[in-house]
Formats: structure tokens, sequence, C-alpha cells
């Protein structure tokens, strides 16, 4: 909560070359010029502090102050305070005449970073503060004026929440002057692998490791295949346990869900009325495993062939199972442990054991 003039979004780098990443940079560019609010939009993890740090810095409020308040992280009874600032004696334990975040920001930008949190009755304050640049501090009776330019930052709809009527439309219109969507990872290509090799050579400096890491094409076909829900900062944390987890400096494995292991299930469910958490499919709706043999049942109907001794059937048939899995799967080695009903420890065990026979050495 405490106030950061220079947050260290201002000292990363946003890195991209794709169409949609130079794309969205360009808009930026043109939006910082401009001495009105700016509202960003985007997944969690796309980069949207980065986003309003390059806005403050490209604009004519350069040499101000960058003061950035999340919204999400106060709760309701103390965010008016903080935004608004209090005078002394305002209630218990205001000894003294404490700024807000509106007057540390004077002469700059203030970031409200997850303003979809906002609760309804310091919309109303902010409205006014839009409009007519003055506030009165918590306890106090006499207006404060400042001179702040506004950047707002959400993951929700707000459109729709103020269809809702959970946020207030004359203040969206006035943040709305410029809305910018941050694009997905997902949907950056080549800007995967760029940032997957930026993290992991930053990751191998900072555990002292002289070589740079490099991915074989398994691993490179995990990253690129992801989904990535949890954009830039899911690809960085998989990266650099990847890097802390690999022995050397070529990369195969790439595991994108930690919380996977052969013990996670005597762990307890979560409570049913928990929002948010989904329920797993039914056994009906899972993936099943794939046929080797396109539409056939998985075990023969006729008598297998009982001169071929079982241990090597049963080796032979594991490699087929292993490679359709991963053919499927187009390599994607999570996906392939799904697809087979095994865990990824299970899967990545019998992958090493049949590697050399399934697959090129990359």
């Amino acid at each position: 909560m405490s106030r950061r003039t220079q947050p260290h979004a201002a000292h990363v780098e946003a890195l991209g070359s794709s169409d949609v990443f130079l794309a969205f940079q360009e808009h930026v560019s043109r939006a910082a010029k401009v001495e009105r609010p700016v509202l960003l939009l985007g997944e969690r993890g796309t980069g949207k502090e980065l986003a309003a740090t390059r806005l403050h810095y490209l604009s004519s409020r350069w040499q101000g102050p960058l003061v950035t308040l999340n919204c999400a992280a106060i709760s309701p009874a103390l965010i008016e305070s903080e935004l608004f600032g209090h005078e002394s004696g305002a209630f218990t334990g205001a000894e003294r005449q404490r700024r807000g975040r509106f007057e540390q920001a004077h002469g700059g930008t203030l970031f409200l970073d997850e303003i979809g949190n906002m609760p309804p009755a310091m919309q109303e304050k902010i409205l006014r503060v839009v409009e007519y640049g003055v506030f009165e501090r918590v306890g106090g009776s006499h207006a404060v004026e400042t001179d702040v330019r506004i950047v707002a930052a959400t993951n929700v709809d707000l459109a729709r929440m103020a269809d809702a009527g959970r946020f207030k439309r004359d203040l969206l219109d006035r943040l709305a002057f410029e809305v910018l969507t941050l694009p997905p990872l997902r949907e950056r290509g080549e800007d995967i692998m760029l940032l997957a090799r930026r993290f992991a050579a930053s990751m191998a400096a900072e555990l002292g490791r002289p070589e740079t890491p490099r991915f074989t094409p398994h691993a490179e076909a995990a990253l690129k295949n992801h989904s990535w829900p949890g954009n830039v900062r899911e690809l960085k944390n998989t990266v650099e346990r990847a890097v802390f987890h690999s022995d050397g400096a070529l990369i195969d494995t790439i595991e994108t869900d930690p919380f996977v292991s052969p013990w996670r299930q005597g762990l307890a469910a979560p409570y049913p009325e928990h929002h948010g958490t989904e329920n797993p499919d039914p056994p009906s709706q899972r993936p099943q495993a794939p046929c080797p043999q396109g539409d056939t049942a998985p075990f023969p109907s006729s008598v297998p062939d009982l001169s071929i001794p079982l241990q090597r059937a049963a080796h032979a048939l594991e490699q087929e199972y292993l490679r359709a899995a991963l053919e499927r799967t187009r390599h994607n080695q999570r996906q392939a442990a799904e697809l087979l009903g095994l865990t990824y420890h299970q899967f990545r065990g019998l992958f090493r054991k049949h590697k050399q026979d399934i697959v090129a050495d990359p």
C-alpha cells in the first residue's frame, strides 16, 4: 500500500516483436500525448502496469510522480483515506495530517489498478476529482486542488458492470476517453519464445550458471501449445521453474502446473460454495486414452501372438501408446499424460524409459 513514484514496472522492458504487440505499443504512444484519462483492459498477467508506466513516461508529465494504487489490495474502510488523505484527528489513530494518493500524484499520473474493485461511494468522489480537479481530505472541510492524469486498469468487463449497476456509468464515461485492450500472450505468436529465452537467461544468471539455457524442440512445442491463461506472468514463472529444475543448459521439461503430484489425491477438496472453483469433469467426459489402431478396442479381440514374450509385448504396447498420445497432443506431454490417464510424473517416467525408441534425440 506504500506510495510508489517509480514502480518496479518502470525498470522492466515491455518485450515483443509480434504485429499485435507492436500495434498495441503504437496505440499507447499515441494516447500518452493526450492529457486525458486512459482505461487499460486486459487479462491477468498481460502487463497493464507496464502499459501504464509507458503512458506516463511518454507523456508531458514524465518528470512528475507516477503513483500507483491497487484498489483490490485495500479494504473499503481505508481506501478513502488512501486516495484523499486525512486531517489530524479525523479518526482514531489519525495523529497528524496525511496526504493521499491524489495529492502525492499532483503534476503527474495516478494509476488506479483493478478499478473494478472500487467501492461505489469512492467512484462518486473520484468522478468529482476527474471533473473539477478538487477534493476534500477525510475530516476536512476545505477543497484541495490537484492536477492529476488518471490511468485506470482492470481485467473485468466494466461496461457490463455498468449495465448491471455495479459500476458508475458517469465515471466509466469519463475514464473511457481512450480504451486500450492488451493482447493476450496466446495471440502474440513468436513473442512466446522471445520472452521465454529472456526469462530463462535472467534466471540462469540469478542462479549463477555460466551457460545460457536452450530449449529442446519438445520444450518449445509445450511452450507454444499452452494457452497461457496467466499470460506473461505465468510464462515467466513457468520458464524460471524449468531453469531451476534443469540439470544443465538444455531444458526439455516444461511444467505448466506446479501442483501436479502423485500424492495430490489425498488433499481435501475445496469447499463447494467457493466461487471460481470449477468442478472436475466426470469420468465420462474426460479424454480417453488414444487407441493405436483407430476405432478398435484398446485390447485385441483376437488371440494374441503367444510366441512373443509378455514382457516384450507390454514394452511395445507402452511405446505405441506413448507415440500415439504425443502425436495427438502435438507433443504436449502434460496433455498426453491426461489422455493416457496418467499423472505427469508417471508419464515422464515412461517417456524417459522409451524416449530413444519413440522420438529422435533433440
